[in-house]
């Protein structure tokens, strides 16, 4: 006897991300605007290295947490990101103690890309260990 086959379910759209992820995304959207524009000597020299590769990773773990609280409109997060970080650069060209650099926007954009790369990875691992059980 041959079975009819069962009709597609339709796609769920994402569940929204948990009350934590919510304020460690905002929180991490904070001091990625104060660290950013506050001046050089006041940083702490701990997180003081290559310029380039803070911004990747800042950036890496806003596009992380930001596309999870922004999971229903992820393209929409992923280009307010984008904006958030070019108008960091125009601040910090315009706060006469920093510099805007369209470079470091290209390292925020890679960091976006990271970002939503190893979200895509913490997703489809997520997915292996359900369909593991």
């Amino acid at each position: 006897m041959k079975l009819a086959p069962e009709p597609a379910l339709p796609a769920q759209p994402p569940a929204p991300a948990a009350w934590w992820v919510h304020l460690l995304f905002w929180a991490l959207v904070c001091l990625t605007v104060v660290l950013s524009l506050l001046p050089v000597e006041q940083l702490p020299q701990e997180v003081h290295f290559w310029d380039k590769a803070q911004h990747a990773l800042g950036f890496a773990g806003l596009g992380f947490l930001g596309l999870q609280v922004g999971a229903r409109r992820p393209l929409r997060m992923w280009v307010a990101l984008a904006l958030l970080g070019l108008g960091i650069e125009w601040a910090q060209s315009l706060s006469g103690w920093r510099q805007g650099d369209w470079q470091d926007w290209l390292a925020d954009l890679l960091g976006l890309v990271l970002g939503w790369l190893c979200l895509a990875m913490w997703r489809w691992l997520g997915q292996k260990m359900v369909d593991l059980r």
